[in-house]
């Protein structure tokens, strides 16, 4: 059964509405008149600006909002057009207006600031390879921006460029250049004449990721001592028994009976000489990104949504690093996401993961919280209270009711143990679950929710309940 303590925001302006008309059936004429929105000169950071400030008119005189639509990249404060950067990039900005009772809402326009930084390029310890050796070069960009490789001597040596795996090809020196935005090192190092021939060594730094196919893996090495002669063949295994494939190149990509979860792989390798023993086992571990959408039927076309990120271990079924930000469907103008102007909430402590069974799948449902506490809704049994936090508990009403609210927040998704990319069942949708008792989820008292009454025997305070999970690789 829908709750609210308070009267919804659309009713509260029709009541409004018809006060300023006295009860009558005739008022003020909307003239909706046409809007544009002008942007000034673009700003121009600095290197290493992290921080800049957008400034847009609407041609009515009205307060122009702001909304980022490389998020990824950048944020900004609705109301003042202060940007601030998370990476270097092109980060794009759009300026709204709602409109009133004599302007139409305003065509959104945007306009792109691009940061650039520069930070320190650390490299790793430098591989020790000879003549058809394996092994790989790591470096770090101090400001975070992620690095890719490339050969400067390519006669020597190859390298993956978003790996790092070095393929040493003949004697002599093998200068790898690390890339980072506009920033480069190098890192050179000597390439042994091979020993041998033997057979090679065990593969060493076995990882596993999904593979772009359901039910395949993706299956790298770190580092290989070929034993003097090149190698012919990578064979990958599994623990349990039931994966197998063989490939002349790597990576290699293997298919699983039905599902990869639960599997661990190894790699043994051969060159004309023997096969080396198998590598110790690498587990399954991939990155996902996750848009989670709840339906707000009274604060349309605003909705609340959760966009985030997690690991996903599937040899060890562990679900860790879910984060990410929940818009606020009661504030923003009239034009919906991804264009909108709402609040967003970080989420960032994933304090919550529990084995589940829905619809025939297992999985996980897997909670992230604003606050490192999970201190959401009222406990209070007499509000149906329970632990303070439970999806359907305590009214809607914040923890601590009628004390001061902590204003935490939360955002709960399935996880498939299977595949984490198909498309949610209904009822795996129906447990998925969010609270918001930040100050732009609130009304009075109470927070904005949204359950379904199939899940949790009620739906949201204002009509609230989730309708869709996407999920895709990272």
């Amino acid at each position: 059964m829908r709750r609210s303590t308070k009267p919804t925001r659309r009713l509260l302006l029709a009541a409004l509405t018809i006060a300023a008309l006295g009860g009558c059936n005739e008022g003020p004429r909307i003239d909706a008149r046409p809007q544009t929105i002008t942007f000034a000169p673009a700003p121009s950071p600095s290197v290493n600006q992290s921080s800049a400030t957008v400034s847009a008119t609407a041609s009515s005189g009205l307060p122009v909002r702001y909304s980022s639509r490389t998020s990824i990249l950048c944020s900004v404060d609705a109301g003042s057009g202060a940007v601030t950067a998370a990476a270097a990039g092109t980060c794009t900005i759009a300026a709204g207006q709602s409109g009133d009772s004599q302007y139409a809402a305003a065509q959104p326009v945007t306009q792109e600031v691009r940061f650039t930084f520069q930070g320190v390029i650390d490299f790793g310890p430098v591989p020790s390879l000879g003549v058809y050796d394996q092994g790989t070069v790591t470096a770090v960009e101090s400001t975070g921006i992620p690095v890719g490789f490339g050969s400067a001597t390519p006669s020597t040596c190859s390298v993956e460029g978003a790996t790092g795996l070095v393929l040493a090809l003949a004697v002599g020196d093998c200068t790898i250049v690390a890339s980072a935005g506009d920033v480069q090192a190098s890192q050179t190092f000597a390439v042994a004449s091979p020993s041998g021939p033997v057979a090679p060594g065990a593969p060493s730094g076995v990882t596993a990721t999904a593979g772009s196919a359901p039910a395949t893996v993706t299956v790298r090495i770190g580092a290989v001592q070929a034993g003097g002669s090149p190698i012919l063949e990578y064979v990958v295994s599994s623990s349990p028994p039931g994966v197998t494939a063989t490939s002349a190149t790597a990576p290699i990509t293997a298919t699983c009976p039905s599902s990869c979860t639960g599997y661990r792989f190894s790699v043994a390798v051969t060159n004309a000489v023997g096969t080396s023993p198998p590598s110790g086992p690498g587990n399954l571990v991939t990155a996902y990104h996750v848009v989670a959408t709840f339906r707000e039927p009274d604060t349309q076309p605003n909705d609340s949504i959760f966009i985030g990120t997690y690991t996903f271990n599937a040899s060890t079924g562990v679900v860790s690093g879910l984060q990410g930000r929940l818009s606020e469907s009661m504030t923003g103008g009239p034009i919906g996401f991804p264009d909108d102007t709402m609040t967003w909430v970080p989420l960032e402590n994933q304090l919550s993961a529990r084995p589940v069974v829905l619809d025939g799948a297992e999985g996980w449902l897997v909670t992230t919280f604003q606050l490192d506490r999970t201190d959401t809704l009222a406990m209070d049994p007499k509000f149906g209270g329970t632990d303070g936090w439970a999806p359907g508990s305590g009214s809607g009403l914040h923890f601590g009711y009628p004390g001061v609210n902590p204003g935490n927040a939360y955002a709960m998704i399935f996880v498939n143990a299977t595949d984490p990319t198909a498309t949610p069942a209904q009822g795996q949708i129906d447990k998925m679950a969010y609270a918001d008792c930040a100050p732009g989820g609130m009304m009075g008292a109470t927070c904005m929710t949204g359950t379904t009454e199939a899940g949790y025997g009620t739906i949201g305070t204002m009509g609230g309940r989730p309708v869709s999970q996407v999920t895709t690789r990272r």
